[in-house]
Parts: C-alpha cells; structure tokens; sequence
C-alpha cells in the first residue's frame, strides 16, 4: 500500500488502461470499499462513481426485490456512460414482519432517508414480539451490466437479532438496532473494518468480484 493509501493493484489498473466501470453511487465509502474488495481479489478494472458523469440523474428503485432495484440502476447507468456499471440495493429484513421493511428500508417511516424516523416506527411495530422471535437480516444484491445488455447479481446476507433501542453511533440507517450472530454489539457499535469484513454489501461485492473478473477485467 502506498502512503496516500492506494494498492499497487488500484495504481496500475488505473495506469494500464484498465477497463473502467461506473459504479452506481455517489458516495465515495462506497466506491472506495469496492476499490479495496477488487484489489484483494486482484482484479484490474478502474471502478469511478457517478461524480464522473453529473448528467446521470437519480433512477427510480421501482422493483419488487433488491435484484430488480440494482439491475434497474446497473443497466440505466451502463446505457447513459457507455461503460460497464455495477449498482447495489440493500435493506433490513425482519422476520416478525414477513421480511419488511425490505425494499422499503429506506423510507419505511413515509420520507425517503429518515433513519431516526424509520427505527423508531420499526421498534414500536416489534415492541411486543419476544427476544427469541426478533431475527432479522441485512441483505443486499449487487449486479453488474453491460452496455450490450448482459447482467449478472451477487447477494450477500447478515444474520441478527433487532434489539429493543438503539446502540452506538457509527453506520447509519438500522445499523444501531441489529445485533449480527455471535455478537454482543451492534452494527453501529463495531469499528468499521470490523463491519467491512461481515457486511452484507461487503459480501455481495466479494462474491461479484470473481464475475467481473470473468466479463470485464
């Protein structure tokens, strides 16, 4: 690794005239967790966000599951840049409400990114089931497009328990909330490399990486 923190790896994909892929994000957390799950995986392509291409607007998540979500994102982004794209959905799923919020995660409570807003509603909607019924998950699919059309989706999952009020500071939407197996901390309790290493996104993102390593790289 470099002192500016950027793998020989990333410095000569970047170089070589590696292909690039637009990943569908404008948030740079993102795409640099992505950056580091292709290096580890020795994979050359040159992954840029959305900051590159300011004309690609929002596209609306009108899928039914997470696979469609991403897919709809990945193939819009890959029809306006041109280039491979690779996009992710994810949310919290839990048991006790038939795998909701789901899809819906992110605005369970009406207004579109309203974390406090959105664990409050869904702690009271699980206030009266008992501590052996709260299991829940984190879930997120990831998938890549082609310009030509062709697509492909990974998936990734973390196993919990939803726990009565919120704990820690770090993450963000329902992480304060979730308890993944075999801990005693929540999600926004462990440290970020901590998180990285079991994240449902983290693990989408790896299992993508031998896929794009076959299409693209």
């Amino acid at each position: 690794m470099s002192e500016s923190g950027t793998t020989e790896i990333e410095t000569g994909a970047a170089q070589s005239g590696a292909a690039r892929v637009v990943l569908a994000t404008r948030n740079a957390g993102k795409i640099a967790e992505l950056r580091r799950i292709l290096a580890d995986a020795r994979v050359p392509v040159e992954i840029v966000g959305l900051e590159e291409f300011p004309e690609i607007g929002d596209v609306a998540e009108t899928g039914l599951t997470f696979a469609a979500n991403a897919l709809l994102k990945a193939h819009a982004v890959a029809q306006q840049s041109g280039l491979p794209a690779i996009a992710d959905d994810s949310g919290l799923c839990v048991d006790a409400l038939n795998g909701m919020p789901g899809i819906f995660s992110a605005r369970w409570a009406g207004r579109h990114g309203d974390d406090q807003a959105n664990l409050d509603l869904l702690l009271a909607q699980v206030s009266d089931v008992p501590a052996e019924h709260r299991g829940a998950h984190f879930a997120c699919a990831a998938a890549l497009a082609l310009p030509s059309g062709e697509e492909r989706v990974t998936e990734g999952a973390l196993r919990g328990v939803i726990i009565d009020a919120p704990r820690g500071t770090g993450g963000f939407g329902y992480d304060p909330i979730l308890v993944p197996e075999g801990e005693t901390r929540t999600t926004a309790e462990l440290s970020a490399a901590e998180k990285d290493a079991i994240s449902h996104r983290g693990r989408a993102f790896r299992a993508l990486a031998p896929v794009i390593a076959e299409m693209i790289a």
